[in-house]
């Protein structure tokens, strides 16, 4: 039987052309980040499965992790996310270096998840950490979200990032409507699901799992919210309403952005881990209203190795559902020819030698240089430069060859000049 050629399922085979957009992407993430001073690590591809199941809890390890048992009896997976390794790294060296940190990954994750539009099982997801800075680092992290997006044209006719506060959440459930933790856990489920589903059965799912007539007004009430300030007013009757989050949400409008953000009760962000600000970047193109990117505070993520709380706030932006965003507003560049500086071609066989020598220095002086072997044609070799976006043709015919000389084209301005050998290299 004949193997198959196509990869395994919710996979991709990144051909020139793909990698062309991969390698675009992953520039302006890095490019953003390094500006905003936050440095790249990596990690390994192979974790222990306790890392992940002490992090991120059962849900994962049950049904979404690769695992298996290495040849030591060690239980480990392929990483289906970042923030258990780069916890993990943190932890081991947090006390020696000056805070805060701020790093940023693009690695290659898996997920065994039901492929569809904007998610696959392979992918890689861009990361942003910064560790020790507090309020600071929750607006600045927002801050660079943004300015990576900005990065590739968009705008907030675009995307807006919607906000919450894992502190005011907790305040609301635990002290305003008192339930217990299991009833307080099935509220946290259910708010996540709020904006998927009818209103009447919101409704009524409430009132089940709060038992309490008054609680499900309070709640409700709470869930129905759309502004900071009315969640201000909200809060205000119950208690004081200096949470830090308003101050958060105030530094953003001076910086601003205001005209990106809305409040959004629903966004408590699956994981437990989540402490402080949790905010989710939204798609705002009817075709294609989802996430984009996620993320938020924490303060206890090194307590599983025995360390010290260090405050953190981090983002994951996933390739597949950017590339869907940037798809879905005409934010792709044309990737579908290579890019080089010079095409070296030969007329006579004469003059291959030379042609030889040409490429090589180009390529001495970084320019991206393709040699065409064999004699050719002018003709092939404007069809040949036609199929890539070539900036000059260079034509070592016998008269060059002889000459020791360079015919350069720029295919730009369409204007051809001979150069001596030594002179033509001066230029460029």
């Amino acid at each position: 039987m004949a193997l198959s050629k196509t990869p395994y399922r919710g996979t991709r085979d990144f051909f020139p052309q793909d990698m062309r957009l991969r390698n675009y992407i992953f520039a302006k993430m890095s490019e953003v980040s390094e500006v905003y001073s936050y440095e790249p690590y990596d990690g390994p591809l192979l974790e222990e499965v306790s890392l992940y199941l002490a992090k991120s809890g059962e849900e994962l390890i049950n049904e979404q992790i690769y695992s298996f048992m290495d040849r030591g009896e060690r239980h480990v997976a392929i990483r289906p996310e970042m923030t258990p390794t780069v916890a993990r790294m943190v932890a081991q060296i947090h006390r020696e270096v000056p805070k805060p940190l701020r790093w940023y990954a693009i690695p290659n994750l898996m997920r065994y998840e039901k492929p569809q539009k904007g998610r696959l099982r392979e992918f890689w997801q861009y990361n942003a950490d910064i560790f020790g800075a507090g309020i600071h680092g929750e607006v600045e992290i927002i801050q660079l979200c943004i300015s990576i997006l900005k990065s590739f044209g968009a705008n907030s006719t675009h995307f807006d990032v919607h906000l919450n506060d894992r502190r005011i959440v907790d305040l609301i459930f635990k002290e305003f409507i008192k339930l217990d933790s299991e009833a307080t856990h099935k509220l946290y489920k259910l708010v996540d699901r709020k904006n998927k589903m009818d209103a009447d059965k919101f409704s009524a799912e409430v009132r089940v799992i709060t038992q309490d007539e008054t609680k499900a007004q309070i709640f409700e009430e709470y869930a129905n919210l759309t502004m900071v300030e009315a969640l201000k007013t909200f809060v205000s009757k119950f208690t004081e309403a200096n949470q830090d989050f308003f101050q958060f949400y105030d530094n953003l409008k001076a910086l601003g952005f205001a005209e990106y953000l809305v409040y959004d009760p629903s966004v408590v962000r699956g994981l437990d881990y989540y402490t402080g600000v949790v905010f989710e970047i939204f798609d705002k193109h009817p075709d294609n209203r989802r996430a984009v990117a996620g993320g938020g505070a924490y303060a206890n993520l090194l307590q599983i190795f025995n360390e010290q709380p260090l405050e953190g706030v981090g983002v994951g932006l996933g390739e597949v559902p950017l590339t869907e965003f940037l798809k879905a507003h005409n934010l792709l560049p044309d990737v579908s020819r290579a890019q080089i500086d010079y095409l070296v071609s030969y007329i006579d066989q004469e003059g291959e030698a030379l042609a030889m020598k040409v490429a090589a220095e180009l390529r001495a002086h970084h320019k991206k240089t393709e040699l065409l072997f064999g004699a050719q044609k002018p003709k092939k070799v404007f069809t040949s430069a036609e199929k890539k976006e070539t900036s000059f043709v260079v034509f070592i015919g016998l008269d060059e060859a002889q000459n020791n000389q360079v015919k350069v084209k720029n295919l730009k301005t369409r204007e051809e000049t001979v150069y001596s050998y030594n002179d033509f290299f001066k230029t460029i």
